[in-house]
């Protein structure tokens, strides 16, 4: 996936951002509201991560402006404010889920996953395609009942297949998926990927569509 992370304490944006680009998330960190309506603006996103004391404003107050112009993108709230007003305050401004810091790690990662796959309109985290077996939210694969192992770009990759399986995706979109902001990003990156996908997962299973992109069958 392709996050944003809007956190303005530097300790807990490196670590988070750390945490999410070793789990395969092409993380990008901003410290405000300006920035964050910036890398709004450029790039899409699948789920933004906000707190919601930054130095030049209220992140409520940025999650209401981007609902008001209509924009769906998935949000988290991440906050040390605990009070249930705060919570009501950051859900109905059209946040879908919120967590308290100090949090584990394991169970933000559990509550992106889920709020991805809400939004792709497919909550359930298991995928079956013949003899391959996608586990998402454990994050395993089977072949024919043994488990492959997957790189974290790898990973990525085939996570944006499985919450869109049938859907062709261009080889942009899959660019999107692999880096963060500012990564060089090379011409065939996408390409050996996707031949790495298919020597641990089954040849026909990811179909090029040549001059549209590539697609997850089944």
């Amino acid at each position: 996936m392709r996050l944003l992370l809007i956190e303005d304490e530097k300790a807990l944006g490196n670590a988070l951002r750390d945490y999410l680009l070793a789990q395969g998330h092409a993380t990008d960190w901003v410290e405000n509201i300006t920035d964050a309506d910036a890398a709004m603006a450029s790039t899409p996103y699948d789920v933004v991560l906000l707190d919601l004391n930054l130095p030049d404003g209220h992140g409520v107050d940025l999650l209401r402006g981007l609902r008001r112009r209509g924009d769906v993108t998935p949000c988290i709230i991440l906050t040390a404010q605990d009070q249930i007003t705060d919570r009501i305050q950051g859900l109905n401004a059209g946040a879908d889920d919120y967590l308290v810091k100090p949090f584990d790690l394991g169970e933000l990662h559990a509550r992106l996953s889920a709020v991805a796959r809400r939004y792709a309109g497919n909550p359930n985290p298991l995928l079956s395609i013949g003899n391959v077996d996608i586990d998402l939210a454990r994050r395993v694969i089977f072949v024919a009942g043994l488990r492959v192992d997957l790189t974290a770009r790898e990973w990525a990759l085939l996570d944006q297949f499985a919450r869109r399986p049938g859907a062709t995706l261009s080889k942009p979109q899959l660019e999107e998926a692999l880096y963060e902001f500012g990564a060089e990003i090379e011409s065939n990156t996408v390409e050996v990927y996707i031949s790495r996908l298919r020597k641990k997962i089954g040849s026909n299973l990811i179909s090029t569509l040549r001059g549209v992109g590539y697609r997850l069958e089944g």
